[in-house]
């Protein structure tokens, strides 16, 4: 797979937003991100990695940073009895501060 566009997560350009998807649909974007994060790990063990390709999997850790971030927002904001679409993305500054 190669540095494709950005996935669902970190679209800010989006029309739509994140709050008109489903919980299902960011997972799918999780697993097409876990998958591409692999596949770009596993060209930088050969030592097959180009400068773009550790770029993109930085961008992709950010990503899934943020997917994740966003899915506990949703079941948070479900469990309070809010409406989980409330949920908005976080900018990586503030997903990548947070301890895992």
């Amino acid at each position: 797979m190669s540095a494709g566009p950005p996935a669902v997560c970190d679209d800010e350009d989006s029309d739509e937003g994140m709050s008109d998807m489903d919980d299902g649909q960011i997972h799918g974007s999780i697993e097409q991100l876990v998958a591409e994060e692999h596949e770009l790990w596993e060209r930088e063990a050969a030592g097959n990695a180009t400068d773009e390709d550790r770029r993109r999997l930085e961008s992709v850790k950010v990503s899934l940073d943020q997917c994740w971030d966003l899915l506990r927002q949703r079941r948070a904001l479900r469990e309070s009895g809010f409406d989980p679409s409330a949920a908005e993305v976080r900018a990586p500054e503030v997903v990548e501060r947070y301890e895992q």
